[in-house]
């Protein structure tokens, strides 16, 4: 893959993983618009990285709480708020493990991932959905008041981001605000449960990934991880900026128009 390709590619990824916009709605056009093959397990591997070293930077404070509950956790004690974080955030990651090996061991990750139509129309969907739950919502709660029972559910909504379009940060975001929390304690939610997440699909694509690794493999990996981080800490901070400041209205709207846009690209 071209360098620029590549860098652009890095660059979409970032962006899109963590802003409620769907970052398959945007990697589907890809290689339509830069005549691009496929990247391969590596840079899929490399590009998840980034954005895992920029959420934990980002939220550095809570992830070092989240580790430092983890070694208890795996000592099996839960006796202070470090502990069950840990605990909610495993909770939490279970369904979207579960349902993502069958999707995979079925073949509809690929199936549905090849049909633009039905990303731009869960594009417009669930955009609309976030919007009705940011509205609707109350915004009583904090982080720390995240519960177990809180935590499955949240974790069934996060695997409906298996479905192309739908955004994990999207749609565990209407979750969170759907049970009352404020939206930047539901966006920094979406945003903790997203380090298992990714660092689930990055180990198992790190089997592949090992396959092709060669000195400019691993150059184009490292490319990508860094963009990848620099983009999505940016996007991070404007999606904390607009959450504590304005609403997630933005970036429905944002995502009506792509979706549209995706629906028309599929049909014309």
């Amino acid at each position: 893959m071209p360098i620029f390709h590549l860098i652009l590619l890095a660059i979409i990824q970032g962006i899109t993983e963590f802003l409620p916009i769907s970052s398959s709605a945007h990697l589907i056009l890809f290689p339509s618009i830069t005549g691009a093959t496929d990247q391969g397990p590596l840079i899929d591997v490399a590009v998840h990285l980034g954005t895992l070293i920029a959420v934990i930077i980002y939220f550095r404070t809570e992830t070092r709480r989240v580790v430092t509950g983890a070694f208890g956790l795996a000592k099996g004690r839960v006796h202070n708020s470090d502990e069950f974080l840990a605990l909610c955030l495993v909770i939490a990651t279970i369904p979207a493990t579960f349902f993502g090996l069958i999707f995979k061991l079925k073949g509809f990750d690929l199936m549905v991932r090849e049909s633009a139509g039905l990303i731009g129309m869960t594009m417009v969907g669930f955009g609309i959905f976030l919007w009705w739950a940011d509205k609707k919502g109350p915004t009583i709660k904090q982080a720390e008041q995240w519960t177990l029972k809180e935590a499955i559910i949240l974790g069934l909504w996060q695997s409906l981001a298996l479905i192309p379009g739908t955004s994990r940060s999207g749609i565990t975001i209407t979750g969170a605000r759907l049970m009352g929390y404020k939206r930047v304690e539901a966006a920094r939610l979406s945003m903790l449960m997203s380090i298992p997440v990714i660092l689930a699909a990055a180990t198992l694509g790190a089997m592949d990934a090992v396959r092709q690794a060669n000195f400019i493999a691993l150059r184009d990996g490292a490319i990508g991880a860094f963009f990848a981080a620099i983009s999505a800490y940016i996007a991070l901070s404007i999606m904390m900026h607009f959450a504590k400041r304005v609403s997630f209205t933005p970036y429905v709207i944002y995502r009506i128009l792509f979706g549209a846009l995706l629906i028309w690209w599929a049909f014309a």
